[in-house]
């Protein structure tokens, strides 16, 4: 090529660039996640980021909107029959998965089944049924033992883990063990080939998704319509890092801002800043009851009174009392389920002299206490920080484990004793949406060694009753004194601690429109 030519080509290409560069803007969404996606099933595990990933790449049959009420999504509607003891599902047309195959009622009863052995309210549901099966390719049928009205709620449930349909061959996958193949029929398909792990993640729109017709969207209920040609997702564990590539626009959109970085970016107007979920974040740290000291009720209730819940909350968000909520109980405050009941021994200053009394004569004999911290995770760490404070005062011998959220995940399924691999303690967090009532809440189960029971382990049958009374009860009142009692019985067994309430902000680009409320989903999301 001749040196002319080649430098008229060059500057047609340096022309050409910056049309490129927008073009790829317009149609390329870029969102920094929480955490790094360490695991891609939405069924395996009930971290969030996974479920956010989920509802890129999976669909659900029921919807859920900012009121808590289900409504059709992959189905068009039901039937219920039998004194309710009978629903019929019926897909919607249209429904096709990832890999070209079209979505049919087997698929979605293997699905039902292989979540259900992972969820809490997915549990009751099963053992509510006699028979789950497609009874053709578009109609789901259940057979009750008895009327369940949660029905449509479970199956469109937003906590972790959601109810995602995946092809019948990788439903069939046992529950305890993740699927190879990441193929949904959501609106958008996950890029395998240009993961990085521990840093990004991409989604391509699918083009074969068909919005469901009508509705507001709302959470996850209403049309779903993937405005965005691609999402990438970019791992930034250092918060001054993803401020600046927010700032800049090198990134549109940070999902959990820091609340030291808050004011700053409210004072760009480039940026807005809000709350998407106000039943918040609850906060909890949880013991293995499995093994020595916590298996040991009495020493689980002298931690959990040693602790002050604002001094938790504080370490989050600073001093601004309305950014967090405290006493927090086992429920999310203010809703209907919610109780003070016992919720004095969050407040107030700790005498620790009278506590390491306290915990010698209920038989704590200097055990090593292994307490896990994601430490990239900067709220959690955070909160680590606080309670290896507080457990320090309390004279226990405190090994503090740095790990980051993928291994501690990893690490708190092994039931081994701590010095042998196993752990103590963890901490972390959960939206408010989890903890409305008992349906879904698993870490207020008792159910124990269970394969279907949470970290933690928690035996305790008076739980376990009064839960399946909160389903067998005739009205809201009944319900809310078998909560209150619920309440009495877990600070007698102590399931988990309670840290508080906060609410988490989001941040992202002024030219970015469409954002729900609930949590981060990417559908409906479009720039201006």
């Amino acid at each position: 090529m001749k040196r002319r030519t080649f430098l008229a080509t060059a500057a047609a290409g340096a022309a050409l660039a910056p049309a490129v560069v927008r073009a790829q803007r317009q149609t390329t969404l870029k969102f920094i996640p929480q955490i790094d996606l360490a695991f891609l099933d939405p069924h395996w595990t009930t971290a969030y980021v996974t479920r956010n990933h989920g509802y890129l790449v999976f669909d659900t049959l029921y919807g859920q909107d900012g009121n808590y009420k289900a409504s059709p999504q992959m189905v068009e509607g039901h039937v219920v029959e039998n004194d309710g003891k009978q629903w019929k599902l019926r897909l919607r047309d249209g429904l096709m998965w990832h890999d070209g195959e079209r979505v049919l009622a087997r698929d979605c009863v293997a699905s039902i089944k292989r979540w259900a052995k992972r969820d809490a309210l997915g549990d009751a549901l099963m053992s509510a049924t006699d028979e789950l099966s497609a009874t053709d390719d578009k109609t789901i049928q259940f057979r009750l033992k008895k009327a369940f009205p949660l029905l449509p709620d479970a199956l469109g449930k937003s906590p972790s883990p959601m109810c995602a349909m995946m092809p019948e061959r990788l439903a069939n996958t046992d529950a305890f063990t993740q699927i190879k193949e990441i193929i949904g029929s959501g609106p958008y398909k996950y890029k395998m080939d240009e993961r990085v792990q521990g840093a990004k993640n991409v989604y391509e729109r699918f083009a074969q998704y068909k919005p469901r017709e009508g509705g507001t969207p709302d959470w996850t209920a209403g049309p779903k319509r993937p405005w965005f040609d691609r999402i990438e997702w970019t791992t930034m564990p250092d918060a001054s890092v993803a401020s600046a590539a927010l700032q800049s626009g090198e990134q549109d959109w940070w999902e959990y801002l820091t609340h030291d970085l808050m004011p700053l970016l409210k004072r760009n107007n480039r940026i807005r800043v809000g709350i998407q979920d106000p039943t918040g974040g609850v906060m909890m740290a949880r013991a293995n009851h499995l093994t020595t000291p916590f298996n040991n009720p009495k020493i689980r209730q002298i931690i959990n009174a040693a602790i002050n819940q604002a001094d938790f909350m504080q370490a989050i968000v600073g001093d601004d009392p309305s950014m967090f909520y405290t006493p927090l109980g086992y429920f999310t405050p203010k809703t209907p389920m919610a109780s003070e009941e016992g919720l004095g021994i969050y407040l107030g200053n700790k005498d620790f002299t009278k506590i390491k009394a306290e915990l010698a004569a209920a038989g704590y004999k200097n055990e090593k206490v292994v307490l896990m911290v994601a430490v990239d995770y900067p709220i959690l760490k955070a909160l680590g920080d606080v309670l290896a404070d507080v457990l320090q005062k309390c004279g226990m011998n405190v090994d503090y484990i740095v790990t980051d959220w993928g291994t501690m995940l990893q690490r708190r399924a092994k039931k081994d004793p701590a010095e042998q691999g196993g752990w103590n303690l963890f901490v972390t967090g959960w939206a408010g949406t989890d903890h409305l009532n008992p349906a879904g809440h698993i870490a207020l189960r008792g159910n124990g060694d269970q394969p279907s029971a949470w970290p933690g382990w928690c035996v305790s049958p008076e739980i376990e009753r009064l839960r399946n009374a909160w389903f067998d009860a005739p009205d809201v009142a009944t319900q809310q004194k078998i909560c209150a009692d619920i309440q009495k019985q877990a600070l007698v067994d102590v399931p988990y601690m309670p840290l508080g309430q906060y609410q988490q902000p989001t941040a992202y680009r002024s030219d970015i429109t469409g954002v729900l409320n609930g949590f981060a989903t990417f559908w409906n999301v479009r720039r201006a």
